[in-house]
């Protein structure tokens, strides 16, 4: 073979070995997401979201029951996602279940329309994303105006918006605090500017800014400058 023709094909095997790879970028914009994992009745917790006959379903609570004689048996309390009703199904120790396939995308809350719709702009793409109230209800008396949220996508539709916890809320209105009253563990109802309402110590005032439990709904600390 000439010797021209070698050294031609040397030089573009040289070439593509430090031509770079394509980036994240020039592939398109990939949003952060859960893939379906396997798991078992000894992988399940409160708030793992699993895929049941096509659907998704989080785990509100579970019981392990163990027996004298035989596996262990797990009682497992979904919420469908989807649909917003709940059941409760035992299991035998070790069954298997497949993790839902979610994507998390975050989103300000913008506004309320008269239906109870929430509405909210992607934080990446600033497209408007509509929120039923039938998906928001758990969640909805903790969300402030401004708020920035995770809005959790199952095969493309929104099913749950995950609200920040803690989260700084300031009261808007809660009785004044009594003069000499030393009770300890006195506590008193208060209203939070997202509108919940929680128990906080009685020398509280109106006005004040505290932190929040928003997951367990629990006052945790005045909130520090």
């Amino acid at each position: 073979m000439p010797l021209r023709p070698l050294l031609l094909a040397g030089l573009l095997a040289t070439s593509s070995a430090f031509a770079p790879a394509p980036s994240n970028h020039a592939l398109g914009r990939t949003s952060p997401s859960l893939s379906m994992v396997a798991v078992d009745t000894s992988d399940i917790k409160n708030g793992l979201t699993i895929e049941l006959d096509g659907e998704p379903y989080k785990v509100l609570s579970f019981s392990i029951m163990k027996q004298a004689r035989g596996a262990a048996k797990t009682t497992i309390k979904f919420k469908n996602l989807k649909r917003g009703n709940t059941l409760e199904n035992t299991y035998r120790s070790g069954e298997k279940f497949e993790t839902a396939q979610i994507d998390k995308k975050k989103s300000q809350y913008t506004y309320e329309d008269e239906n109870g719709n929430y509405f909210f702009m992607d934080s990446e793409t600033f497209e408007e994303v509509m929120v039923e109230s039938a998906s928001i209800e758990d969640q909805k008396k903790w969300i402030s105006e401004g708020m920035e949220c995770d809005l959790i996508y199952f095969k493309g539709n929104v099913i749950e918006v995950a609200v920040p916890s803690p989260y700084v809320y300031q009261i808007v209105e809660t009785e004044p605090n009594v003069k000499g009253n030393t009770a300890q563990g006195y506590t008193k109802p208060a209203t939070l500017d997202c509108g919940a309402t929680i128990n906080v110590p009685g020398f509280i005032e109106q006005g004040t800014m505290i932190k929040v439990d928003s997951d367990k709904g629990e006052y945790i600390q005045v909130a520090k400058d």
